[in-house]
């Protein structure tokens, strides 16, 4: 079963940074579409970022651009969401998902309909 797995979530203050680690066990990241959600509780599942292989330089909505960057390693296989300036209405359940076929593209935006495969997601908290 193609299913990421995620890491280094925890808890951070106000300001601070955090990097999530997407890892892939069978199968070849480097190949597929890579997005990053989160969801907090009573809300709908987001995406803080997604990057596929037809776009490079990724896709971020408002509320995280600028903020937020996904990067790859495709020797590691593994693909990382650094998060920096965290804000207090960042955090959730973060999930790495992928997709052989999404291609992506601004009409498309990084929405969780396009991913086929999902870890099981990892907490984030920001708090004082």
């Amino acid at each position: 079963q193609m299913q990421p797995v995620e890491s280094g979530g925890g808890l951070a203050q106000p300001g601070e940074s955090l990097t999530l680690t997407c890892e892939a066990s069978g199968f070849t990241l480097e190949n597929f579409a890579i997005g990053w959600f989160r969801q907090a509780p009573g809300k709908e599942r987001e995406g803080v970022g997604c990057i596929t292989n037809k776009y490079n330089s990724g896709y971020y909505p408002d509320s995280v651009k600028g903020r937020f960057t996904i990067s790859k390693d495709n020797l590691r296989n593994v693909v990382y969401l650094r998060m920096s300036s965290l804000k207090p209405e960042d955090p959730g359940r973060y999930y790495c998902a992928t997709d052989p076929n999404f291609l992506g593209g601004p009409d498309y935006g990084c929405s969780p309909v396009y991913f086929s495969w999902w870890g099981q997601g990892i907490q984030v908290t920001v708090s004082t």
